[in-house]
């Protein structure tokens, strides 16, 4: 093997090999198509605009066929019948180019340079292009131009290292006969392959970017889910972990409590005490997993419907008009609420307010929590801005209104959120309530912070 001073040098079969692969990538470029074949333009929004490249390649047949056919018969002297044939040949595929190009390629390319060949058996003319003729040479540029639009690079290399080929053939074939037609048209088609490749690579491009943002999107929604449920879990483990401290206290406490306890209904007190400690230990161990790094476990207890009122004073120092109606029954306690509840409802309405207070600030705004058929009804209603902002967050992507969903569906409830036709915004949400905690009598608003019906 010889060498050189950077290194071996590659053999002269690897040479070979390159270029016989290389040659059968352009071969392959050549014979298959590298897009279905859909219109141009098939997924444009508007119909005239998928209309448009029917229009275009009917209006190209339609000049080219008669203008080939005339310049062939009267200024190349080829009889009517054969012009007529060759015309048809090199202008009718045009119809294609919306949708084959490259099929049409294959038709026209041999057609013109039978046409070449053809002009060779007449009589020669000082003013004569050859070999390629004025349509033909045009014709061929829009071909080449739906070719770049559509096909891959290496196809649109082919076609034009074939076009040149050929023109250089036919130039040796007939020094004499050739007017630089083929040099043009190498030149020109080169120029337009260009063009067409550098437009369909960009909108190759703009594809893959609005691919890749709606994915990116559909992940963002998908970790600010993942994110609020985590927070919703780490929440909820104070109110888990409450019950099964009274679960351990109650089951260690009961031989204590309750005097004459058999042997066998102690040692099933000792039982679920354990496992009771045992399941509180998974449940710390798993909210260590849940919580994110750096941070710590939240010391303070878990709000509820006790704390609204403070809540409610907060965001109207903070500069928003706010009301609060808070049912009598609801007013003086949580006992009646489920925990679950209970949090879930302080949440929808914090997250509701901040929302009105960065989407719509200085709107006055009501708030109604009462029990309503079983349920507890909290509703949210704000009317329009006080000055213009930001729209509110309906995609879904903020972590507002895809908390107050999760909150909802962990306790089972509906939200119904949407804009007023008065420009203002409404958050309704129904979360069920244990039968005994169902009202019998129609909820009565606090007092102090009355609201009238028909403002709801």
């Amino acid at each position: 093997m010889s060498t050189s001073p950077t290194g071996p040098l590659p053999p002269a079969d690897g040479l070979l090999s390159a270029a016989r692969r290389n040659l059968r990538e352009l071969a392959h470029g050549l014979s298959h198509a590298s897009h279905p074949s859909t219109p141009l333009l098939a997924h444009a929004p508007k119909l005239w605009q998928r209309l448009l490249p029917y229009v275009v390649v009917l209006a190209l047949a339609a000049t080219f066929i008669p203008v080939t056919i005339t310049v062939l018969t009267t200024q190349y002297g080829v009889p009517g019948a054969l012009a007529g044939a060759l015309g048809v040949a090199q202008a009718a595929p045009l119809l294609m180019l919306a949708h084959r190009p490259l099929q049409a390629w294959w038709i026209i390319f041999p057609a013109d340079i039978l046409g070449a060949l053809v002009l060779l058996a007449q009589p020669a003319d000082s003013s004569d292009v050859w070999p390629w003729t004025p349509p033909a040479i045009v014709a061929y540029l829009f071909l080449l131009l739906a070719l770049g639009l559509r096909e891959t690079r290496r196809t649109v290399i082919a076609v034009w290292a074939v076009t040149g080929a050929a023109g250089a053939v036919l130039h040796l074939i007939a020094a004499d006969r050739s007017s630089g037609s083929a040099l043009l048209l190498t030149i020109l088609g080169g120029v337009v392959l260009v063009i067409g490749g550098a437009v369909r690579e960009r909108g190759v491009a703009q594809r893959r970017l609005a691919e890749q943002e709606t994915i990116s999107e559909a992940e963002r929604a998908q970790r600010t889910l993942l994110e609020e449920r985590t927070r919703i879990a780490r929440e909820l483990h104070d109110v888990v972990a409450h019950h099964m401290s009274v679960i351990t206290v109650q089951a260690d406490s009961a031989p204590y409590r309750i005097s004459g306890l058999p042997k066998a209904a102690e040692e099933e007190f000792t039982a679920i005490a354990a496992a009771a400690r045992e399941s509180l230990g998974e449940m710390r161990r798993l909210l260590s997993v849940l919580r994110s790094e750096g941070t710590e476990g939240d010391r303070a207890p878990q709000p509820g419907l006790d704390r609204l009122q403070q809540l409610v004073e907060a965001t109207v120092r903070a500069g928003l008009p706010a009301e609060l109606a808070l049912s009598a029954e609801l007013g003086s306690g949580r006992g009646e609420v489920p925990p679950a509840v209970d949090l879930s409802a302080y949440r929808i309405v914090q997250e509701a307010l901040a929302n009105v207070v960065r989407h719509a600030p200085g709107a006055r705004t009501r708030v109604l929590v009462a029990p309503d058929n079983g349920h507890l009804l909290v509703l949210v209603v704000n009317g329009p801005a006080a000055a213009p902002g930001s729209p509110l967050e309906t995609s879904g992507t903020g972590h507002g209104l895809v908390g107050m969903r999760e909150r909802v569906r962990l306790t089972g409830g509906t939200l119904d959120t949407g804009p007023l036709p008065d420009g203002g915004f409404r958050v309704a949400a129904r979360m069920p309530l244990p039968p005994a905690a169902a009202p019998s009598t129609p909820p009565a608003a606090a007092p102090s912070t009355p609201l009238p019906p028909e403002d709801l």
